[in-house]
């Protein structure tokens, strides 16, 4: 079913629809179709829904909790009404193939039900007597979270509406406003999430969607008014904005250069398709475009001759093409110079000496999945993240030898380690230098509850409902005095 177009997509302003002056349009990466035309949001405009607010924050503190989980109830059951729909258009401004798309709105929807569940629980408070000392005595201590200020939530491309659902489920759990500015080739998925906004009776001024241009967004990054900044992207974007603004609180979700490790008790032929089947898939799935996609595969000597085959047979199998086929499970890149960027540092890898086992072609915006060997370590593949469905093989001796290669980068996501051993396990979770490890599987897999996010360059804070509910709040304590304990 092709996606309807409007004439043009209005933008979300303080909770109403309005329009600018300027517009742009948003292409399909498949085949470059039209998909629909946006309006630019004017600097006064901007300037409205930032003074809006920053009006409002104390009304929607304020707001009872049954509201706001009312409200992020409302959008869970919208989003699974209009499933079908919703993935038809990130598809057709993503290129994400269909499959994917459904599950990012699994998700979404996921990310609105336990934002709903933490709105009701969140904020309840704790309380501590304080006459364990001397000087404390008939004192009781009484600490709340509360809102640090409306926030700043800049989301990306590559999942254009589950992590904009991570920046507003969040806060409107915690009441707390937020302008979300999407992603530029994505905005409307964000604006279709303005959309069912608009259906809630959340006060006025307490959400925008803002498509701003990238090169316009330093004037809103700056502004005192939005102390807390949400950004998930690149990690020169990112560093960037500390440097801009030092004393906001910022939660940076940066990318990462996943590794996969294929451990020495993994060594059955039942394991090892096993892993190559999950390798494959999460290196290419998105096209690759996920930070937590498995870009490094580290195997262990005694089972790397056997593996190699196999993942390079799996990457293979993997299907490509039309991303409106539900059969498609690679698509193209963002845009095309995205797929020459890949090009570019595959060909650099291979001239400087690493193998070419599959792949290593590009079409248009679509690039081959790709695997390659023994990729020299000073290769842009080989220390950063590719972003495209291109993995590199290597060889290790020995479990410590694996946890080395693994933390030689200065990316620190997630990372996957296939093995059955529980006491390897823990191992594992000591020594590696990354938000997370997932144990008998890829790097890839998050669950949206979970704390989520990583060590190094590859961010600070965490998302994760919960999380990031923690993140746009701070904790305030009430000490009562006088008391009979």
């Amino acid at each position: 079913m092709p996606v309807k177009e409007a004439a043009t997509h209005a933008f979300w302003l303080a909770g109403r629809q309005a329009t600018g002056e300027e517009t742009f349009d948003v292409a399909s990466p498949w085949d470059g179709r039209h998909v629909g035309t946006v309006s630019v949001p004017t600097e006064a405009q901007v300037e409205e829904a930032v003074a809006a607010a920053t009006a409002v924050a104390d009304e929607f503190a304020a707001t009872p909790a049954h509201v706001r989980a009312a409200a992020l109830d409302h959008i869970c059951r919208r989003v699974t009404e209009r499933a079908d729909e919703i993935a038809e258009l990130i598809t057709a401004e993503n290129g994400k193939p269909l499959r994917w798309a459904r599950g990012e709105v699994g998700r979404c929807i996921s990310v609105f039900r336990w934002a709903a569940e933490e709105a009701r629980r969140f904020n309840g408070g704790t309380v501590q007597r304080l006459d364990s000392d001397a000087g404390g005595q008939g004192r009781l201590g009484l600490t709340r979270r509360f809102p640090r200020g409306p926030v700043l939530g800049i989301a990306p491309f590559n999942f254009p509406l589950n992590l904009c659902a991570h920046k507003v489920a969040p806060a409107i759990a915690v009441g707390t406003p937020i302008i979300l500015k999407p992603a530029p080739a994505t905005p409307l998925s964000g604006l279709l999430i303005g959309e069912l906004l608009a259906e809630t009776d959340l006060p006025a001024g307490s959400w925008s969607v803002l498509p701003v241009p990238n090169d316009r967004m330093p004037a809103l990054v700056q502004d005192e008014r939005l102390p807390v900044i949400s950004f998930t992207g690149s990690g020169p974007v990112g560093w960037s904005l500390v440097d801009a603004v030092p004393r906001k609180h910022l939660t940076l979700e940066l990318g990462g250069q996943g590794a996969a490790l294929v451990l020495s008790d993994y060594s059955s032929d039942a394991d090892l398709d096993h892993a190559a089947q999950r390798i494959a898939m999460f290196s290419n799935y998105q096209g690759g475009q996920s930070c937590i996609s498995v870009q490094r595969v580290i195997a262990d000597t005694s089972v790397y001759d056997r593996l190699v085959p196999r993942v390079v047979a799996a990457v293979e199998a993997q299907v490509t093409g039309d991303p409106t086929d539900p059969a498609t499970e690679v698509g193209p890149q963002i845009s095309e110079d995205a797929a020459k960027r890949i090009e570019s540092w595959v060909e650099e890898a291979v001239t400087a000496g690493a193998k070419l086992l599959t792949g290593g072609k590009r079409d248009g915006a679509s690039y081959a999945p790709t695997v390659l060997e023994d990729v020299p370590r000073d290769t842009q593949i080989g220390c950063e993240e590719v972003f495209g469905p291109v993995l590199t093989l290597t060889r290790v001796d020995g479990e410590r030898e694996a946890y080395e290669a693994a933390n030689d980068s200065i990316y620190g996501l997630q990372a996957g380690v296939f093995t059955h051993d529980v006491q390897t396990a823990f191992r594992a979770h000591r020594a590696l230098e990354v938000g997370g490890v997932i144990i008998g599987d890829v790097p890839s897999y998050r669950a949206d509850q979970m704390p989520y996010g990583g060590a190094k360059q590859s961010g600070v804070g965490r998302e994760g409902v919960q999380y990031a509910m923690d993140d746009y709040t701070y904790e305030r304590v009430m000490v009562l005095t006088g008391l009979e304990l």
